[in-house]
């Protein structure tokens, strides 16, 4: 008897979706929302998420205009346009662009070389430069830059930051350079200016303690940002001490600088642009990919978050510059403080970053005198804070931890000594020539032990260690045992070669050759690539991921043909693959394709006299065994043979390849006994493989498996114990901590359920006998009364709405047999001592992707709590169950 049966195979064509658009279309409600809504809305968390991040961004802009040398309204310009600008048209909706402190150093520079409207003009034609990029479909070539270039370019632009704004924290001027900054210092130290330090100690201060106050005081003041707090305080403490330290002057925006042809030599101009593009290119788009990282481990709110596009970030970060450069603003850049913030915050869309904008420009034009109290000290000692951060001891561990230290330092010392493009330039040389001594360093030895000679070759095997493999291989006894260990990801052919017909001749003189790893297995000949693209997976008897004649399939196509017709007229389909194995899709649903092509066997397409559509697999040998397409029960002796040889194929592949792996573990558990987490209560259609799906093991699920992954109530007419009895037992002796219960895509089951669910009650023919597949579906029809029903909301995935009937009732039946399982006495008694947890669960098949129920428990027969499947992420489970 088959578990679900696929009954339609989908072709994709426009009179396949039109059917089942029209089926889905029966059980519509008259006022069901539109898909889609309508008008300009803004979401609180929005709201609240750009407050916050304005209150950082305001400080921030201001002291990193200042440690550039540029007038302070071009921080609050470049602020306002990357909210805006690359707010809008920007591919990553909740990065926050603005000035930061990666392109302070490089402002710096230019400004002291060309002037203040120049770099204006200089900032535009980066932005043109970034556009060009964007159009070219490059961005995420930046993220092929090694990490610790990345970091140590960071680091060295945090070390110049910090040195030039020690000078203003002292109340001095900064120098031209980190060089003539630390020369300069002790100067600086015998002429200490009392109140720019002690402004800036309090600043200090305030930001180091603000995120370690205690208890729910400190939750309750951590609600305003450390950066607008430490500013904050040190403004105060000025105007109440009467200080009179170097203030903030914001001069009329009538009097605003815009920009300027720039003038001198032409090599220079381009290797400025060519700078901030690089800088400000790799910075957006490495932050783009951090904000991503950050919105997927986030549990609240529950809102899908689209992932970054970045050749369109990269187009938006041009826009921005293009308009911040033609309005007099900084340089923009992605900026992961402030993302990082407006994730944190909560906001859900692009309209946080818009707004926080949208605040900045208003105070830049409404704030002035406020702005104007802030002593220049203060923004000194803010970014000076910042530049000490940049030198992350995060990054660090993990530059030594995967040994590109040397590269790190050598990057670092020069940004520091000679300049960020300079340095950019030194750190990919050093990366590359790091790399290739990896790759050329090979350390190849031989010893005896125990009379067996161990040649050992540590490192890449490439054609320049040939020569030394050649010689050490060599030396080996003509007549030894020989075990060759190597220890390297990489071989090419030329130490393939060497290695190959080193073994034949050393076999062919009474020798024997072994390879190995560095753990001591053995390495064969390079196994058949048929089945690489699936493992570890593979082979299964329907498995097909290569390509095959079209002859072949042709032929099965012929034989199977004739074997399908050895049944009764309108039987139901039979035979080992009638369920479908082997497609590649979901069948009815119309979520996947179901392509015959893909299954190991003729498929068979008919319609049982009630109405009841069927497709089946008739199954054949596999490959490896030669066998011939077969059938179920109605074919000949041929197909049991082939059978026969498939399990005991499988049989002995297990006792080759898995079992010695297993065996330890497996003998355990015949002591102790099992000792399951779970109960999982699962269709018994042959596509579903638990232990796959849920990257389980020998002693992790105690399964349940029926057709429709039914749960019958207690008290139900012609209840089936058997299913109740496992609950009874996985639950009371077993003491499982969870029950989920697991429908999936294209069920038969659910199939027949909306096709004929009045057969199930009253036979077509009164003198036909109800069989026992119809009256086990009869458990089915409450979650087919469920889905009809307009006192329940509609179960759904996220993000969609079902793609027809079949998946809205596959949905649906997973919430109506959680709350069957609810009616059992055992798991009543686990929920309410709070020892037991439900989960609902659902896998697209064609997409092999899994959907949990949100809050896993079923709700209640309300129908005010709506029935959403969130998609389980590849990075984080907890925020798909969030």
């Amino acid at each position: 008897m088959p578990a679900c049966v696929p009954t339609h195979t989908d072709h994709t064509s426009h009179t396949t979706r039109a059917k089942a658009a029209s089926r889905f279309s029966r059980f519509r409600r008259p006022h069901s929302p539109p898909p889609g809504g309508s008008g300009f809305r803004i979401a609180g968390a929005d709201l609240s998420a750009s407050i916050s991040v304005f209150l950082i961004a305001l400080p921030l802009s201001l002291g990193i205009a200042l440690a550039t040398g540029a007038p302070l309204q071009a921080g609050l310009v470049a602020a306002a346009v990357g909210g805006l600008v690359v707010g809008r048209l920007g591919g990553a909706p909740l990065q926050v662009s603005g000035p930061a402190a990666g392109l302070t150093v490089v402002t710096a520079d230019l400004i002291q070389l060309y002037g203040w409207r120049t770099t204006c003009a200089l900032t535009i034609c980066a932005g043109l430069a970034q556009l060009a990029l964007a159009a070219l479909r490059v961005a995420r070539s930046a993220l092929a830059v090694s990490p610790a270039i990345v970091h140590g370019m960071l680091a060295g632009i945090g070390v110049t930051i910090a040195l030039a704004q020690l000078h203003i924290v002292l109340g001095g001027t900064p120098q031209s350079s980190a060089v003539n900054n630390v020369r300069g210092l002790p100067a600086q130290l015998a002429n200490l200016h009392p109140g720019a330090l002690m402004v800036s100690a309090v600043t200090i201060a305030v930001l180091l303690a603000w995120p370690r106050i205690p208890g729910r005081a400190g939750r309750i003041v951590r609600k305003l940002p450390a950066t607008l707090a430490g500013v904050a305080v040190a403004t105060a403490v000025a105007v109440v001490a009467g200080m009179n330290p170097a203030r903030v002057d914001l001069p009329s925006w009538r009097s605003h600088a815009m920009p300027e042809l720039p003038e001198g030599p032409m090599l220079g101009l381009l290797a400025a642009v060519l700078t901030v593009t690089l800088v400000a290119s790799v910075e957006s788009l490495l932050s783009a990919v951090a904000v991503d990282k950050l919105v997927a481990a986030r549990k609240e709110p529950r809102v899908q978050i689209p992932r970054a596009r970045l050749d369109r970030e990269l187009a938006g970060q041009g826009a921005g510059n293009v308009v911040s450069g033609a309005l007099g603003g900084l340089p923009i850049t992605g900026v992961a403080v402030r993302s990082a913030a407006n994730v944190s915050a909560g906001g859900v869309s692009r309209h946080s970053t818009m707004l926080h904008g949208l605040w900045v420009a208003i105070a830049a034009l409404l704030l002035v005198p406020v702005l104007d109290l802030i002593p220049l000290a203060a923004l000194a000692a803010l970014v000076m804070v910042v530049g000490v951060q940049m030198v992350n001891l995060v990054h660090l561990r993990s530059v030594q931890r995967n040994r590109e230290m040397l590269v790190y330092a050598v990057t670092v010392t020069a940004v520091v000594f000679t300049g960020v493009l300079e340095g950019v330039v030194l750190g990919i040389a050093m990366a590359v020539a790091v790399a290739l001594h990896r790759l050329t360093r090979t350390r190849i030895t031989v010893e005896e032990e125990d009379g067996v000679h161990r040649v050992r070759a540590r490192g890449q095997l490439t054609f320049l260690a040939v020569p030394r493999l050649s010689r050490i291989l060599h030396q080996v006894p003509q007549d030894a045992d020989c075990v060759v260990e190597l220890d390297g990801s990489f071989m090419d052919h030329a130490a393939y070669e060497a290695l190959h017909d080193w073994q034949i001749a050393h076999i062919a003189q009474g020798g024997t050759a072994e390879f190995t790893g560095r753990a001591g297995g053995r390495i064969a000949e390079p196994a058949d690539e048929s089945h690489a693209c699936c493992r570890p997976w593979t082979p299964w008897r329907n498995h097909h991921c290569g390509e095959h004649p079209a002859a072949e399939y042709a032929d099965r196509g012929r034989s199977g043909a004739m074997e399908s017709g050895s049944g009764p007229p309108g039987s139901w389909p039979s035979g080992p693959g009638s369920s479908g194995a082997g497609s590649s899709g979901t069948g009815p649903s119309g979520a996947g394709p179901t392509d015959g092509a893909h299954a190991n066997g003729t498929h068979t397409h008919g319609t049982h006299p009630d109405g009841w559509e069927s497709c089946g697999w008739e199954s054949g040998g596999s490959q490896s065994d030669g066998g011939q397409p077969g059938s179920g029960p109605g074919a000949g002796g041929a197909g049991r043979t082939s059978s026969s040889r498939q399990l005991a194929s499988g049989l002995s592949s297990f006792q080759r390849n898995t079992a010695p792996l297993v065996r330890g573990e497996l003998a355990r558990l015949a002591r102790e006994g099992q000792r399951p987490s779970q109960l999982f209560l699962t269709c018994a259609d042959s596509r579903l493989v638990t232990s796959m799906i849920t990257s389980s093991g020998p002693g992790d699920l105690f399964t349940v498996r029926n057709v429709g992954n039914l749960v019958p109530l207690p008290e139900a007419d012609g209840a089936d114990d058997s299913v109740a009895a496992a609950i009874e037992y996985a639950v009371e002796v077993l003491q499982v901590e969870s029950i989920t219960i697991c429908g999936h895509s294209g069920c038969g089951a659910m199939q027949a359920l909306l096709n004929t669910p009045a057969l199930l009650n009253t036979p077509a023919d009164p003198d036909e006998p109800q069989t026992p597949l119809r009256r086990w579906l009869r458990h089915g029809l409450p979650s087919l009364e469920r889905m009809r029903s307009r006192h329940h909301s509609w179960a759904r995935i996220a993000g969609r709405l079902p793609a027809d009937a079949v998946e809205q009732l596959c949905l649906t039946n997973v919430v109506q047999q959680l709350e069957h399982l609810r009616a059992h006495d055992a798991v009543a008694r686990g929920l309410a001592e709070g020892r037991l947890e439900l989960h609902g669960m659902y896998f697209h098949v064609g997409e092999a992707q899994a959907y949990l129920l949100a809050g896993g428990v079923a709700p209640g027969h309300g129908g005010g709590d709506e029935e959403v499947f969130n998609r389980v992420a590849p990075t984080s489970l907890a925020a798909s169950r969030a």
